[in-house]
């Protein structure tokens, strides 16, 4: 029997039964559909994850620290301190030096410094944070009451939701008004005339600076782009450079008798053109004698966490997928029963063995084809209209949108997997039908 006039029976014998079968194809279908809708959800979660974080600056990120004596200050025997090489300063030449290297797009310090400010005459503690210009772009300030800085030196500044809240409790009213930052600022001594050292490295002045507030954001932008403590006031951090405020690592230094006339800092964030080169580039970062480490150890357990999650998400939709497969045989075995005079004459007429099962094998196939087109479309459906609810419900809670669901072109491998789900299925009913005797068949009423 060729295929053309096998395709057309089985299209034929699908039509008597319409109901029957259309209910068995729609079974198909939500079977599909629930495993595309699960798989669209777990990949859109997983690209929405990995969106965000790299948008935030984690993935190409590199910190660099200085190589410190971790025994401190005149720890060991002379002979051994002398010895010793010294740790290389993390200092300005440190800063162009790090800049200049291949694939790095941006270095920057991290400043960060506890102080205190003025706000309608009464005094607040609080932890200022310096955000270079590209942390606009890092998804933090999305959705965040007011705007971003005008400008890398604009006096202003943004506050954390809970320090705005310790101001006035409607933080919405401190956007456009003006604090006063009351801070030390870090000057540098003259060394000995007589010993030619600095006797004391640098002495702390007393400043204050005017800051309008132009927005308040309820995450904490310093604590993730960075990684190096948290920031309930925020500036620009060309304005917080030109500031020179003592910082903890300044102490310190004095501490272990390593202070200088240049400033050094605490620590540096190197950034690189993207992800795929951030390990070559701390390579050579702690070639020049500093320590280094990134985050990519942590979107290698991201990776990891989703792929399992797809697997569960996968393993649940395949049930539903598989409740269908028992409709398919139920309703080519009943096919069966009801064209048994229909088998017997085809038999007569010469067809073999083989044409009848690849009868019911087509009639499987256009089944399973029929609803994993269906299930397809429906899966995606689902995902738009998960998405959808999701984003009104962000939006009540002044939330920006996201996008929860999506659906790779392997995800239209779906069909091809129901069409074989639906084959599989047709083994049984295939095999029992060409096995009736032709005779028995015509007898048959």
């Amino acid at each position: 029997m060729k295929l053309r006039d096998m395709t057309e029976l089985a299209v034929r014998n699908l039509r008597e039964a319409i109901l029957r079968n259309s209910l068995t194809t729609l079974g198909v279908a939500v079977g599909v559909a629930s495993l595309v809708a699960m798989l669209s959800l777990g990949v859109g979660l997983q690209q929405l994850a990995t969106s965000r974080l790299s948008k935030s600056g984690l993935f190409d990120t590199i910190f660099v620290t200085a190589k410190t004596n971790l025994r401190g200050p005149g720890a060991g025997p002379p002979a051994t301190r002398a010895a010793a090489p010294k740790a290389r300063p993390l200092d300005e030449d440190a800063r162009a030096e790090l800049a200049k290297l291949p694939d790095v797009i941006e270095v920057y310090p991290q400043i960060r410094f506890f102080t205190e400010v003025r706000f309608d005459g009464k005094p607040f503690a609080t932890t200022v944070a310096g955000m270079p210009d590209s942390s606009k772009a890092s998804g933090s300030f999305d959705g965040m009451q007011g705007s971003f800085f005008a400008s890398p030196t604009a006096d202003e500044a943004i506050l954390q939701i809970e320090f705005a809240k310790e101001l006035n409790p409607q933080p919405a009213q401190l956007v456009g008004k003006e604090l006063i930052l009351r801070y030390a600022e870090r000057q540098s001594t003259a060394p000995d005339a007589a010993s030619g050292q600095n006797p004391g490295g640098f002495t702390v002045v007393p400043k204050e600076k005017h800051l309008r507030i132009v927005g308040v954001v309820e995450t904490e932008p310093a604590s993730g782009f960075g990684g190096f403590g948290s920031g309930r006031l925020l500036i620009p951090l060309l304005v917080a450079e030109t500031l020179r405020a003592a910082q903890v690592n300044d102490l310190r230094d004095v501490l272990r008798d390593q202070s200088s006339e240049k400033p050094a800092y605490a620590s540096l964030t190197v950034r690189a053109k993207s992800p795929s080169l951030v390990d070559g580039t701390e390579a050579k970062i702690k070639n020049m004698g500093f320590s280094a480490f990134s985050l990519l150890d942590a979107s290698k357990s991201l990776r990891i966490f989703f792929t399992v999650f797809d697997l569960l998400l996968g393993i649940f939709g395949s049930l539903a997928l598989a409740v269908a497969t028992l409709g398919i045989v139920n309703t080519l075995v009943m096919a069966i029963l009801e064209r048994r005079r229909e088998i017997g004459v085809l038999k007569a007429l010469g067809a073999a063995d083989r044409d009848v099962k690849q009868l019911f094998f087509v009639e499987a196939g256009v089944m399973g084809l029929a609803g994993g087109v269906l299930g397809v479309v429906f899966g995606w459906l689902i995902g738009q209209a998960l998405t959808l609810g999701t984003n009104i419900y962000l939006k009540r809670q002044d939330l920006p949108g996201v996008e929860i669901s999506a659906v790779p072109w392997w995800l239209v491998g779906a069909i091809l997997f129901a069409v074989l789900v639906s084959l599989v299925a047709g083994l049984y009913p295939a095999s029992r039908a060409a096995k009736l005797n032709p005779v028995d068949a015509l007898r048959y009423e």
